[in-house]
């Protein structure tokens, strides 16, 4: 049996392993193959499309997720003590670790800054999730019911599957990593069998048609412009990779484990799996494996990929296309098991970033920082988790997937997912100025690793920040209008915060993030046997 603990503190269970694939969940691979090809097909600059340079602005955002993620580790390296606090923590402890007063006074502007604004990413993030789960879901239904004119009410889904991410995060982390393991071990599997299916099938029938000549034409860019325009939307496809640092309360061994698990996560996910998914996908995209006829006549490679009208799922498409033709007329059962591992996928990938995000809202709320009525920092007598945080969140999450998954108004879909976009450059490129500071004045500072590898590691997340505002702006792929709304959510959550730190009742008796790791029993946490 698992020992208990005193009510009100976290459970350190979580084993190297444990850790990776919370992030691993987040990252999903194959699931954003599925749900975002269609955008980056779509993608054009000044009427041009960029999916040929799909692959290599995937590699050009690994490279950016790993300065990033090189930047989370080494901070989580000398903080082991952040627990569930994260960035929030580190941007604290940075300036605190000075010795001059005048750059240890910016500790509580700089940890705020950065703790208010990852609820843009955090609390946003799982609703977008939901949408898609709502979405696959009725896609899944109309493959089964082929005869049905009508989907399913995708509103309800959202609702169910937020309430239902919700109650596996509300019963403990334990849970959620024996949920994760299974959905990354199914998520791998299917994977690299479509990848091979679709490099296979590409192998064999070389004069079907194809978008890019050869495979060497997958992985050189053409472009470095459109590269830099498809890095904006793949790297979307690799965040999550930080989700372990805020599980540094669970970690039985988080001096260790939390910077391994960083940068193991992002390796296998981004590294490994989508790297070679999109070179498969990319490699056998064609008239062979996606077209339609339209009015104009017929549609191929990735016009058809992108056209909304014909397919709300390409990847979807080339399955179904590849398995009917030469796989025993087995189109629709290959494309719906695939679909629905994807759809795990999601699951896996919402109930990841609801674990991260309400445990960066609990370290707030012990801190003094968020407002008290809602009981955020309170822990669950039983389950040890942030119970409060978790259901507020499930309904927000419940909330934005229903708007974003109306059916045919993508608008709804794309306003979000703008909005969290932002959020999470603004924290990623925060995060790498924090570790450029933590290390300025440290005896063990080192020159590549600790000011190069940051600093770039910011000029580029800040630099995508400015080429996503500018491409959905310029309407490159979205509708008018859809930067300007997700902008103004953006501008008002920060006014929001702005008024919360001045009207905050307890803002001269907020408690020190890192002090408080030194004397509250809730960061001491006892390990259980599991």
């Amino acid at each position: 049996m698992a020992e208990t603990t005193k009510s009100g503190e976290m459970r350190r269970t979580l084993n190297l392993t444990g850790v990776t694939v919370n992030a691993m969940a987040l990252i999903a691979p194959g699931a954003f193959l599925w749900t975002t090809f269609q955008t980056q097909a779509a993608l054009q600059r000044h009427g041009s499309s960029t999916a040929n340079e799909m692959w290599t602005g995937l590699f050009f955002a690994f490279i950016l997720a790993m300065l990033t993620a090189y930047s989370y580790a080494e901070l989580a390296r000398i903080y082991p003590n952040a627990g569930t606090g994260s960035t929030y923590y580190y941007a604290e402890a940075a300036f605190l670790d000075k010795e001059r007063g005048e750059h240890q006074r910016y500790a509580r502007f700089a940890k705020l800054s950065i703790g208010w604004v990852s609820h843009l990413y955090y609390w946003i993030y799982p609703g977008i999730m939901v949408a898609y789960i709502a979405t696959l879901t009725d896609y899944i239904y109309l493959g089964i019911a082929h005869h049905s004119l009508t989907g399913l009410p995708t509103g309800i889904i959202a609702v169910v599957s937020a309430f239902l991410v919700g109650y596996i995060a509300y019963r403990g982390i334990q849970g959620s990593t024996i949920t994760a393991i299974v959905i990354n071990v199914i998520q791998i599997v299917c994977l690299f069998g479509l990848s091979f299916m679709f490099i296979i099938f590409r192998l064999g029938h070389s004069h079907a048609g194809y978008e890019l000549a050869n495979a060497g034409r997958v992985v050189i860019p053409h472009n470095y412009i459109n590269m830099l325009y498809q890095s904006t939307v793949a790297i979307l496809l690799l965040v999550g990779f930080e989700s372990v640092t805020a599980l540094g309360a669970e970690a039985k061994n988080p001096e260790k484990d939390i910077k391994r698990g960083v940068l193991i996560s992002l390796l296998i996910q981004g590294g490994v799996c989508y790297l070679f998914e999109y070179f498969a996908a990319n490699f056998a995209v064609g008239s062979g494996t996606i077209a339609f006829k339209t009015s104009g006549g017929i549609e191929t490679g990735y016009a058809a990929a992108s056209d909304a009208h014909q397919t709300g799922a390409p990847i979807g498409t080339m399955i179904h296309n590849i398995a009917e033709a030469h796989l025993g007329h087995t189109g629709t059962t290959v494309s719906l098991i695939v679909a629905f591992t994807v759809l795990l996928a999601l699951i896996g990938t919402t109930l990841s970033c609801v674990n991260t995000g309400v445990r960066v809202t609990y370290a707030m709320a012990k801190d003094k920082e968020m407002p008290s009525l809602l009981r955020l920092g309170i822990l669950h007598g039983e389950y040890a988790t942030p119970h409060m945080a978790i259901w507020i969140m499930t309904i927000l999450a419940a909330a934005l997937g229903v708007f974003g998954s109306v059916p045919w108004q993508i608008d709804n879909l794309v306003q979000i997912t703008l909005a969290s976009n932002i959020g999470t450059f603004m924290v990623y490129g925060a995060t790498c100025v924090i570790a450029f500071v933590a290390f300025a004045s440290r005896h063990d500072k080192h020159l590549f690793k600790h000011q190069f590898i940051p600093g770039l590691g910011a000029l580029m997340n800040f630099a995508e920040l400015i080429g996503v505002v500018y491409i959905a702006i310029t309407g490159s792929g979205t509708s008018p209008g859809d930067a300007e709304k997700a902008i103004g959510v953006v501008v008002i959550w920060c006014i929001a915060g702005m008024v919360w730190v001045v009207a905050n009742p307890n803002k001269h008796h907020a408690r020190s993030t890192v002090e408080d790791r030194k004397n509250t029993p809730e960061e001491r946490l006892i390990s259980p046997s599991v």
